[in-house]
Order: structure tokens, then C-alpha cells, then sequence
């Protein structure tokens, strides 16, 4: 077991090193907060392994998910990448787990509550989350998974490259998904494979941080692979929108947490 570390100030890493004997446990230490898509990178050149598991800290793979995953992954040399059911605690599914690209055209129909129509209009206003759709009743294959659990060829890492530094936190595991989908690898779904995803208290805390990161993830990834679909004012425009909607939701996060000092509402 490989545990990259981002500068953490509490007493996990002890707690880690208690619990698991150190010959099982690699732990890498970065100072400071680097970054998912460093982090991963940091532990993916450590590793000889043929797979490699990416998993959150708040993650938690439920009894025989890793080995079914490993069996949907081995059953085909195209499949690069799978990743399991995400679920909340309370065992329903949480977004993200399994999801179309969201093009610029996507998130502006999410944006407004337009791919509520979908079910009318299915090719018109389709959303690029997909957790809402029927379970497939067996692994499927799906443009993207979630960056929190993803179970990746060393081949294929080796044929695509590693996941984008250029990212900070948010849209890499999208930005990887993409490229494993241009090398021409599939990416599946594990509806079997169970994992219970916390979600950590980061975007809780210090939501303008992740807000920001976020949206400077959309922009890179939609300029890496959708600006030439968008030229001159086009482009402006996705530019204005994603900004639009951070100021949008910072203004939000901004009222709650005055609120919040007043005693007039909840953190």
C-alpha cells in the first residue's frame, strides 16, 4: 500500500503507521499540499504494480469490490480503467460515480435546469451525470468515472501517461478519462463493486478554495479538448459562463457563511 500524503497537519499518518505493519505500508510525505494529480503521479512512479488502485482517503471499498474490479478490468486487453458504485453512506448513489463528458453545451443545460428534459428530449438536453439513469445490471461501458476510486492498467498508463499536473484539484480525472478515450482504451462502470465514498470535510471548510480550483480545472479542461469546437466570441462565452458561475456560487458561500456568523444560520 502506497499513502501519498498532502501535507496534512493532524495525526492520521501516526494512526496509519499504527495500525498498518510498515513492511505493507509506503508512506510519502510532500510538505505541502501539491495537488491531486501530482499525488497520484508521486505514487503511480513509485509502484511496479501491473494495476493500480487511485482511492480517496475518505474512500472505502466494500468486501470483494477490489476483486471484482480487478476481474472486469483483466476480462478485455481495450479496458484501461474501472471504477466501482459510488455510493453515499446511507448506500444511495452519489453523483459522479459514472458520467458523460460535460462539454461546454452539457453544463450550460445543467447550469439552467435544462437537462431536467431530457426524459422528453433525450438527444437535446442530455446531462453528463448519470447516477439519476437505471443501474445497469452489469459493468457498462461509460465515458468517465470518478478521480475518488479508479483501478488503472500500468499498460495503459504506460500508453496514455500519467494523470495532468496542470490540475490542482477537480476535472483531472476527467482530463485522464478523455485522453484514455483518444488512445482508444475503454473506461467501465462496476455496478457489483461497492464503495462507500465520505467525501472529505475540505469542500465543508473551505469551499472558496475548492470552488476556485474547480473552475480553473473546467476551464483547462475545456480548453484542452473542447476550444477548438468554440471559436472567437463562442469561446468568450464559455469563458464568461464559467466564470459567471463561480462568482455565483462564491456569492453564495459568501451570504451563508455571514449568515452562519449571525447565528441565523447553519454551518
Amino acid at each position: 500500500m502506497i499513502v501519498v500524503d498532502n501535507g496534512s497537519t493532524d495525526d492520521s499518518l501516526e494512526c496509519l503507521e499504527r495500525v498498518i505493519p510498515s513492511k505493507k505500508l509506503s508512506l510519502l510525505r510532500n510538505h505541502q499540499n501539491l495537488g491531486f494529480a501530482v499525488a497520484c503521479n508521486i505514487g503511480a512512479r513509485v509502484s511496479s504494480a501491473s494495476h493500480l488502485l487511485f482511492l480517496n482517503p475518505d474512500g472505502v471499498l466494500t468486501e470483494h469490490g477490489l476483486a471484482r474490479m480487478i476481474e472486469v478490468l483483466d476480462s478485455s486487453p481495450t479496458i484501461g480503467m474501472v471504477g466501482g458504485f459510488l455510493c453515499n453512506p446511507d448506500g444511495s448513489e452519489q453523483a459522479g460515480g459514472r458520467r458523460s463528458f460535460p462539454t461546454p453545451q452539457r453544463a450550460f443545460l445543467r447550469a439552467f435546469g435544462l437537462s431536467r428534459l431530457a426524459r422528453f428530449f433525450p438527444e437535446a438536453f442530455s446531462d453528463f451525470l448519470q447516477h439519476a439513469e437505471p443501474l445497469p445490471s452489469q459493468p457498462a461501458a461509460v465515458e468517465a468515472i470518478s478521480g475518488a476510486c479508479m483501478l488503472v492498467k500500468r499498460a495503459a498508463i504506460n500508453d496514455v501517461g500519467l494523470w495532468d499536473e496542470g490540475y490542482f484539484l477537480h476535472c483531472e480525472d476527467l482530463d485522464w478519462c478523455m485522453r484514455f478515450a483518444q488512445r482508444g482504451w475503454k473506461v467501465m462502470f462496476v455496478p457489483d463493486a461497492k464503495v462507500v465514498h465520505v467525501r472529505g470535510a475540505c469542500g465543508r471548510n473551505r469551499p472558496l478554495f475548492v470552488e476556485w480550483h474547480k473552475h480553473h480545472g473546467m476551464l483547462r479542461f475545456y480548453r484542452k479538448f473542447y476550444h477548438h469546437q468554440y471559436p472567437g466570441l463562442l469561446w468568450g462565452l464559455v469563458v464568461a459562463g464559467v466564470w459567471m458561475r463561480f462568482i455565483m456560487v462564491a456569492s453564495y458561500h459568501g451570504i451563508r457563511y455571514a449568515l452562519v456568523r449571525m447565528g441565523m444560520g447553519r454551518a
